[in-house]
């Protein structure tokens, strides 16, 4: 399928899988490129040196199919993982936030791809003005950190609004959700639970399983973890989060900033200045600044110990609606089927 999006970045399929916290490493990333789609690491969890290690890693498992790096435009390296991008000749950088124009100059003027995340039609004005490539819009379906306006009405608007390939996110896992998109003008879709729910995501596989026993009803927004809507499963944990009174969550913050403090090798004042780069424009409480710049924690606790007890789980609300654990490759190839079945559909009825 010959889209503004395959064309840009390379890709076969007009699929982007997203850089989940944790989840998005070299298997997943690597599984994702050789079924023909764009799979993106998720750097935010990794140190300047594993991120170098990832990218190779995903390069000698690929045989050049493309790829691309997630990164926090607000981190304090930032910059120094614009360099590593750089310098490895990755295809495509993504950002989870709107980064500056002078970093978005700095990466075309290498080559690289540059796609913002947004969740509002606004933000995409700005980063196109600046000079993004494309940019995925995400409705408040989507999982992690979201907004309030679903996809059917924030897509339409941003596609009306910039001239620059939309990619559409939040509630997509099927080929139907992909033709349905591609109708609306974006030029593909980008996914994050789809993928993680699959056999090529490194997830555990109890954790995996509380996916997909969940229904709809159990996919939550809640502002307890870091004080921003954050989607995800509702869990006894959420629930405890979300009774705790600010002593408690105090303790809870700094417990869990000392453990990514620990993995990460940030220093206490870099932590805080993310966790006040987050907080800049919010009414957030300190003990919500602490957990805002360790909530990496809080997810590895799920995704990579599989204590689903202390630990989030961000989910799109596609969770509930998802029953199955197949391979990236076949995941995409049966993604296409429906999407051409779907077309194939929609021209015999008229």
């Amino acid at each position: 399928m010959d889209t503004a999006l395959t064309r840009l970045v390379g890709v076969r399929h007009p699929i982007v899988q997203t850089g989940m916290g944790w989840v998005a490493g070299p298997r997943l990333v690597s599984a994702t490129a050789n079924a023909g789609a764009l799979g993106i690491l998720a750097s935010a969890t990794m140190t300047p040196d594993r991120l170098r290690d990832a990218v190779r890693e995903v390069r000698s498992r690929t045989d050049g199919r493309p790829f691309g790096v997630n990164l926090r435009a607000d981190a304090g390296d930032a910059r120094e993982r614009v360099r590593i991008i750089i310098e490895e000749g990755v295809r495509v950088a993504s950002f989870a936030l709107a980064p500056s124009r002078e970093l978005i100059a700095e990466l075309k003027d290498a080559g690289v791809v540059v796609i913002p995340s947004v969740g509002a039609r606004r933000h995409a004005e700005k980063v196109a003005a600046w000079g993004a490539d494309a940019v995925v819009v995400q409705g408040g379906e989507g999982g992690g950190h979201t907004g309030e306006v679903a996809t059917t009405v924030l897509l339409p608007q941003v596609v009306d609004a910039v001239g620059i390939p939309v990619i559409a996110a939040g509630g997509f896992h099927d080929g139907r959700g992909l033709v349905a998109a591609l109708a609306f003008g974006a030029a593909g879709v980008a996914m994050g639970t789809r993928f993680l729910l699959t056999s090529d995501s490194t997830v555990p596989d109890a954790v995996k399983a509380r996916y997909l026993a969940a229904a709809v009803k159990d996919v939550t927004v809640t502002r307890a973890v870091d004080g921003l809507p954050h989607r995800m499963l509702r869990t006894e944990f959420v629930n405890a989060l979300e009774k705790s009174g600010r002593t408690r969550a105090l303790l809870h913050a700094v417990r869990h900033a000392a453990g990514f403090r620990r993995l990460s090798g940030l220093t206490w004042r870099r932590m805080v200045r993310d966790g006040l780069a987050l907080r800049h424009g919010k009414d957030l409480t300190w003990s919500q600044v602490l957990l805002a710049a360790n909530t990496p924690m809080l997810l590895r606790s799920a995704m990579v110990e599989g204590r689903t007890d202390l630990g989030v789980m961000a989910a799109g609300q596609v969770a509930g609606v998802i029953d199955d654990l197949p391979s990236c490759a076949e995941l995409v190839e049966r993604i296409m089927k429906e999407a051409e079945e779907t077309l194939k559909g929609l021209t015999a009825a008229r």
